[in-house]
């Protein structure tokens, strides 16, 4: 028998019921898987876009815990989560790709500073 999905490190009870909705049953599934094709799969399901979500799933699959993910490395993930979201059809679900990057793009949602 497969382990359940909360035995990845950082995957609790509300992310587990996320990828079962999205069809990813187990955690030899989402392994196999991969962190990237599990997210979009989350995404294709309905599930909202969140950065730190993809990464905590990214270090969980790493064994890490979800706070180590810095400098970098954070920076290339943010490049592979934006691509991530991009590639799923604009409106799917309630989802608006094209809508997420014009707001980035505004700058409607103030940025942190990266600290010196």
């Amino acid at each position: 028998m497969s382990e359940a999905l909360s035995s990845i490190r950082n995957i609790g009870p509300a992310m587990e019921a996320a990828f079962k909705n999205a069809g990813i049953e187990n955690a030899d599934a989402l392994r196999d898987l991969g962190a990237d094709e599990g997210y979009r799969r989350l995404l294709a399901s309905g599930h909202r876009p969140h950065f730190i979500a993809y990464y905590v799933i990214v270090m969980g699959l790493q064994g890490r815990p979800w706070n180590d993910c810095q400098g970098q490395e954070k920076k290339d993930l943010r490049k592979r989560f934006d691509a991530i979201k991009a590639s799923i059809v604009p409106n799917q679900n309630g989802y608006d790709a094209e809508m997420e990057r014009t707001l980035d793009r505004l700058g409607v949602v103030e940025r942190k500073k990266a600290k010196g």
